[in-house]
């Protein structure tokens, strides 16, 4: 149809054409541009000449006006030189022509943060810590919630709920937590994001004096803390996670017992299925020995069951990373992790610190 109505353009004119066979114009006229058939378009008799064009570059990208835009070029040169070359939007297409109307303005230039690159090869190597926020009685009434993680193990070695968010009460959990997990000098790495009191410098002191390196997502980057952000989604996606709590009491009985199942309970996918107690206490290779006998008994009774051979238990990762290299061929499976006793506090309302050899017994040993 389009080819109908060019020819017939040529004899009763294009317009019409169109209008009779009901085609539109435009569709024709970007046909015969593609075709290379459109007349080249005439060059208008006030344009600039091609050394009033050099001119015009010379001017804006000299050492006075390089870092100026083209507005404030054409008003510098009409004040204080008296001159006058072309309109500002002259100036724009001619500098377009070059590729050269990006930013020209001098701005300062923020240094590049490095990607964080952690991996955990066994507990107590890295952990991740984060707040966030649970909602109270009132619209205004938050309460924080201060989880701190263990990447290879995925357990949960230290939380806290408090009625502020403030560096002191962080530095009081951190350090509780460091001492109740017999952590030694130049043994761990903690990471977190940018938040104020993640960067605070009561943060940074307290872990020079334990000698604790410290990490830091990158700005704008939730993906470089994704352990912490994972477990607070599965926190919070939990059947029974209230629309807001009562009072300061029951949100601690309700996060008391989310850390309690999911540390003891809670068959993590990332873990090979076993619980992150489990793993956190070293007891991964003997559960996975006791699995691997109930496997062969099951495949003793009945081999024909299983069409790829002797089945054996599900891997436990070797290493956790954040941000593994891209020669890694594996991406760190999240899920979630919870765990320990709040933090004392006359400050805040905190449960008692249970011992960690009561923790243990949670466990249940293998026979």
């Amino acid at each position: 149809m389009k080819e109908a109505a060019r020819e017939l353009g040529q004899v009763v004119g294009l317009k019409q054409s169109c209008e009779h066979l009901d085609v539109p114009r435009s569709s024709l006229y970007r046909k015969r541009q593609s075709l290379g058939l459109s007349k080249p378009r005439p060059k208008p008799a006030r344009a600039l000449s091609n050394a009033e064009k050099a001119e015009v570059r010379e001017v804006a990208n000299s050492e006075r006006f390089r870092d100026r835009s083209p507005r404030q070029i054409y008003a510098i040169l009409l004040d204080e030189d008296q001159r006058y070359l072309c309109h500002w939007r002259t100036i724009y297409r001619i500098l377009a022509e070059y590729d050269e109307i990006r930013e020209r303005r001098a701005q300062k230039r923020h240094p590049k943060v490095p990607k964080p690159q952690l991996v955990a090869k066994k507990a107590k190597q890295v952990w991740s810590w984060d707040i966030t926020k649970l909602r109270g009685p009132d619209k205004w009434q938050p309460y924080y919630l201060y989880v701190i993680i263990d990447l290879f193990s995925r357990y949960i070695v230290g939380w806290m709920i408090a009625e502020q968010e403030n560096a002191e009460l962080a530095e009081a959990l951190i350090h509780e937590t460091c001492v109740k997990q017999g952590i030694d000098a130049n043994q761990l790495t903690l990471h977190a994001d940018r938040g104020s009191v993640m960067r605070s410098q009561t943060i940074s002191q307290l872990l020079s004096q334990l000698e604790v390196s410290k990490s830091h997502s990158r700005p704008y980057t939730p993906n470089d803390n994704p352990f912490s952000e994972a477990q607070f989604k599965t926190m919070k996606y939990r059947p029974d996670y209230p629309k807001r709590f009562a009072s300061f009491e029951s949100a601690q009985a309700w996060a008391r017992h989310f850390f309690s199942w999911y540390n003891t309970q809670h068959h993590h996918s990332a873990l090979g299925l076993l619980t992150p107690a489990v793993v956190h206490q070293g007891l991964a290779d003997v559960y996975r020995a006791q699995r691997q006998t109930v496997l062969d008994l099951a495949y003793a009774a009945h081999p024909e069951r299983f069409v790829k051979g002797l089945p054996t238990p599900p891997e436990l990762p070797q290493e956790v990373w954040i941000n593994p290299p891209q020669a890694l061929a594996f991406e760190p499976e999240i899920d979630d992790f919870s765990q320990t006793q709040p933090l004392s506090s006359s400050e805040v309302r905190f449960d008692p610190v249970e011992d960690e050899k009561q923790q243990q017994q949670k466990v249940i040993q293998p026979t």
